[in-house]
């Protein structure tokens, strides 16, 4: 892992007049963005590749067409889990006022992403009549519209489930009981069991669920097989782990993947 911090230019939008403004970037492989907050609202999006996200509230994973609202002054980090291309946004305080107040994933429509990738290709010269402003608007109104994502895996306080929940990210498909992970982190499972919906807001089952969605989404942008990511993850079949992927997300890992590369595709044609 090698720590690189956030860049000059970055730094400098958070004070540009603009509203919104767009900002691209290459990162390599396990690099990390160390802990920081913009006094602006960010939207995270990678057109290629797949980032980890943590605030002090849940960790993320943001695969490629999908992106991450941070409201301002949000502390995060970010992790790169393989070569990302990033193309982020900044929001001006004012203007994030009918947008999220929380962090959300979103899906990114069609028009969000080329509203972005017009932004990135507009002079950042201020004019309140020009193109950059009309985009910006638009901009906004679509975040606004954006449909969230419910994938989220909640962080807790507490030491000995913050021990645990490392443990299980280290080891997704682990066959532990809950009595083993309990184990592991020096608790009883009842005491698991009673702690975890008070600091993470749900039950140990279904905090793993997300777990293993977030690991899908990864593996699946690696092109891994259905068949490989439900045994690495400890399903006892395909049908059984695309019956969960399509309870939470709505589709078949097969349908995302394909929606995922037909939006690659278009990106790649401009």
């Amino acid at each position: 892992m090698r720590i690189v911090k956030t860049s000059l230019e970055a730094a400098q939008l958070q004070h540009a007049p603009q509203a919104v403004v767009a900002f691209r970037r290459e990162l390599a492989q396990g690099e990390l963005l160390e802990r920081h907050s913009h006094p602006r609202g960010q939207l995270l999006y990678a057109v290629e590749g797949v980032m980890q996200v943590r605030t002090p509230q849940g960790l993320w994973m943001i695969p490629p067409q999908r992106a991450l609202w941070a409201p301002p002054d949000v502390p995060h980090e970010i992790r790169m889990l393989s070569k990302v291309s990033m193309r982020t946004l900044y929001i001006s305080a004012e203007a994030c006022s009918a947008l999220p107040v929380q962090c959300q994933l979103l899906d990114v429509s069609g028009l969000l992403r080329e509203l972005i990738l017009a932004l990135l290709a507009e002079t950042r010269a201020v004019d309140e009549q020009g193109r950059a402003n009309y985009l910006a608007q638009l901009i906004l109104s679509e975040i606004a519209a954006a449909a969230p994502i419910p994938i989220v895996i909640p962080w807790p306080r507490d030491r000995r489930l913050i021990q645990l929940c490392e443990a299980v990210l280290q080891q997704p498909g682990s066959n532990f009981t809950l009595e083993q992970w309990a184990e592991l982190a020096g608790a009883s499972a009842r005491t698991v069991i009673r702690l975890f919906p008070r600091e993470t807001g749900l039950h140990f089952r279904h905090w793993l669920q997300q777990v293993h969605i977030a690991e899908a989404l990864l593996r699946l942008s690696r092109a891994e097989t259905v068949e490989r990511i439900a045994t690495a993850l400890g399903y006892k079949s395909a049908s059984a782990f695309t019956a969960m992927f399509r309870s939470v997300l709505g589709k078949t890992p097969s349908q995302y993947v394909n929606m995922t590369r037909s939006n690659k595709q278009l990106i790649r044609n401009r």
